[in-house]
């Protein structure tokens, strides 16, 4: 048979043996947009011709009873043997009822699953990477700023403070080029979370409990709660050595415990420790000094006043508590008198220019120059609040109304849940344990006087 001229005509209503020769005659005419060159082999094998001389396979055929068309590639980049054995393999799929798209669907679905599988293991590994790496101080950052909202101030600093890397200045008057010191937790804030283990936290226990036993028990009680959070964190879980690797009989041990403090103001004291702290330089300590012990309140309480803690209409003071919130007590004659004489720098009440928040730091050095000239050496800013509730067992004071000045639990169920003690009930009490404090220290006092004119002789 002889080869047809390339300008022969083609059928295109009839089945072809396709051969490279006829595909490439195969043109369409200007009157349609496209022809079809069936193939005779393959039943559904096509190729497409378009007017601009595109040429494109395809395979159609029905499946389920709906229509099915697959595009298989241009020509000559795909052959017409590759066409019919792509042909093939989908005839082949069809005539089983098989959707060849819904496989493919579930190839696609696969793969892209696949991917995210493989894409969320390299995130994961890379997280876990990432947590490994990460210090105590890291996450000891978030964890206090995580529970913030539920400590107190005092609570919150005592985080913030027994982590400090120190080594500033101290901003402490008299204190020249001295740096602060680090805090107990300093030197666990560098390690990783992964390395903290029992035998680290015991090595670092018995190193601090040599120095600062009383502060590192409590650094070591807030480590311990720290930890505790961080077994329950799914991020942190992992990197526990044990579940709470601070809880060790050994780090408790080399702390020791807490011993009874005992500094407290005696009756017969009273008139050596006034008459030292009236004559300190500033005296705005020396009014934050004796409100601290006519009161009972806890220092930070009182170095923490704000002016407007003060009602002088109905004489009562505004006591930001650290177990309740706030508590009221009454402003007797004698702190009214103090404070009225005070300066009004700023809203504290107890202001220091040095002073970077503004108001006074504790005044534990003059404090302890008064004792000492006093000859009463070893009490402390909280002594005073233990000789208050020590004091004021000399007038049979009911022990309900001096817990209740100082801020101090409920202790019996009578207290808690039937007694209600007002202002006015609790300065009846309060005035009578100053007045008598004041005659201890032989103080002559004019409760009559004017607040800001005060006269004081001590006799």
């Amino acid at each position: 048979m002889a080869r047809p001229s390339k300008t022969a005509p083609i059928d295109y209503a009839a089945a072809h043996d396709l051969t490279h020769g006829l595909l490439e005659r195969a043109v369409c005419p200007n009157a349609l947009p496209f022809v079809l060159v069936r193939d005779a082999d393959k039943k559904g094998l096509r190729l497409r011709v378009t007017k601009a001389g595109g040429k494109a396979w395809q395979f159609e055929t029905r499946v389920k009873g709906k229509l099915f068309t697959r595009a298989l590639g241009g020509w000559p980049a795909v052959s017409i043997e590759t066409a019919r054995q792509e042909a093939h393999r989908l005839r082949g799929l069809t005539e089983q009822g098989v959707d060849p798209r819904e496989g493919e669907r579930r190839q696609e679905t696969d793969k892209a699953a696949a991917v995210a599988e493989k894409a969320a293991a390299q995130i994961a590994q890379a997280q876990q990477a990432i947590a490994q790496a990460l210090t105590v101080g890291e996450v000891w950052a978030v964890y206090i700023e995580e529970r913030r909202p539920y400590w107190g101030d005092l609570h919150y600093r005592d985080h913030i403070d027994k982590a400090k890397a120190g080594g500033l200045p101290s901003g402490r008057r008299g204190g020249g080029k001295e740096l602060t010191k680090p805090g107990p937790l300093a030197a666990l804030m560098p390690l990783t979370l992964k390395d903290l283990d029992q035998a680290t936290i015991e090595a670092w226990a018995a190193n601090e409990g040599k120095t600062r036993a009383s502060s590192a028990r409590l650094a070591w009680r807030l480590l311990t709660v720290f930890l505790t959070w961080c077994a329950e964190q799914p991020t942190y879980a992992s990197l526990m050595s044990t579940k709470n690797p601070a809880k060790t009989k050994k780090a408790h041990e080399a702390l020791g415990k807490a011993g009874t403090k005992s500094d407290v103001l005696q009756r017969e004291q009273l008139a050596v420790w006034f008459a030292a702290v009236q004559q300190l330089q500033n005296p705005v300590i020396a009014a934050c000094l004796q409100m601290m012990l006519l009161t009972g309140a806890r220092p930070g309480e009182v170095l923490s006043l704000r002016w407007e803690d003060v009602n002088t209409q109905w004489k009562g003071i505004q006591i930001r508590d650290k177990v309740e919130g706030t508590r009221e007590i009454p402003s007797t004659p004698y702190m009214l008198h103090l404070l009225a004489a005070l300066p009004r720098r700023n809203e504290w009440v107890f202001p220091s220019p040095t002073s970077a928040t503004g108001c006074l730091t504790e005044p534990n050095n003059p404090h302890t120059r008064a004792c000492t000239a006093a000859g009463l050496k070893g009490l402390t800013l909280h002594g005073l609040r233990r000789s208050f509730a020590s004091l004021t067992e000399w007038l049979e004071v009911p022990a309900g109304v001096v817990a209740q000045i100082q801020g101090h639990k409920p202790s019996a169920t009578a207290e808690k849940h039937y007694k209600v003690r007002p202002l006015e009930l609790l300065r009846v009490h309060h005035e009578r344990i100053e007045g008598w404090i004041l005659e201890q220290a032989g103080i002559v006092f004019d409760a009559g006087v004017e607040p800001g004119r005060l006269r004081v002789v001590n006799g």
